[in-house]
């Protein structure tokens, strides 16, 4: 009578625990962001976060539910990306009204001061997503310019997708390519801090989150025997969270003189 009363206590408390590991894992991934939005809102100034953060998670989810189409895994993992394609479009829409807002604050100033007559004042043309220059990816004036943008690629990608669905190398690899790129999710900050000598402005609490929850999600993989992409690039994305929290050391402790706007120009800024 005792075991099975021991039973009757367990059962529910493992179901218990099971639901709240797949909640973790379906809005555990968005909570890291919610001190940047804070912050940006906030400030009002963008400057410290990479939108390429947002790309690169545009693309690893939107390749990630291509991917499910192929080979179902777990629901969790498919509301996580669901959830996380979401919070970035909602990051890249503050993150362009910020910064375009400041831009145009300095244009009006320059107008202010130039002739009426002179052409300068003439308001340069809109970036669109159709704007290939390389200068200009990711860096257009609009926000459906982003949603364009990302309906097109999931458009294609999923039209490929449909023609190919029967091969399983074409799918294994679509699963490989949608963890690998979420796995390089912290490389374009780690970039953007190295190139600034700088990690000012980008939210720590927003990495410290991202190694916890990274660490959590790799451990889960693995528990719940999850395709073994996601293991092994889980674990990548964990030691690129280390790197850039290494940055924050170094940079807070061992403060380099900022790289001059003349060796790197405003086309390789992340933002």
């Amino acid at each position: 009578m005792e075991p099975g009363g021991l039973e009757w206590l367990l059962v529910p408390m493992q179901q218990l625990v099971s639901w709240g590991a797949a909640g973790a894992m379906v809005f555990g991934g968005v909570v890291p962001y919610i001190p940047q939005y804070r912050d940006i809102r906030r400030t009002q100034n963008a400057d410290g976060f990479s939108t390429y953060v947002c790309l690169v998670l545009l693309v690893a989810n939107i390749l990630r539910i291509l991917f499910w189409f192929g080979r179902h895994f777990e629901s969790p993992l498919l509301w996580q990306s669901i959830i996380m394609i979401i919070t970035m479009l909602l990051m890249l829409k503050l993150c362009t009204e910020v910064r375009v807002s400041n831009e145009l604050n300095v244009k009006r100033r320059s107008f202010a001061a130039a002739d009426s007559k002179d052409e300068e004042i003439k308001a340069p043309p809109k970036r669109s997503y159709l704007d290939f220059d390389l200068n200009y990816f990711w860096h257009w004036s609009k926000f459906t310019d982003y949603v364009q943008c990302v309906l097109t690629f999931t458009g294609v990608t999923g039209y490929i997708t449909y023609l190919w669905l029967d091969s399983s190398l074409f799918v294994e690899t679509l699963g490989f390519l949608a963890v690998f790129t979420e796995a390089m999710l912290g490389v374009p900050q780690l970039y953007r801090n190295y190139q600034n000598r700088s990690t000012e402005g980008m939210s720590i609490k927003m990495v410290l989150m991202w190694t916890s929850g990274d660490t959590f999600k790799t451990v889960y993989f693995i528990l719940n025997q999850a395709p073994f992409q996601f293991s092994i690039c889980g674990l990548l994305q964990v030691f690129v969270d280390i790197a850039i929290l290494l940055q924050v050391y170094l940079y807070s402790h061992y403060p380099q003189k900022p790289v001059s706007h003349t060796a790197h120009p405003a086309s390789t800024k992340a933002l």
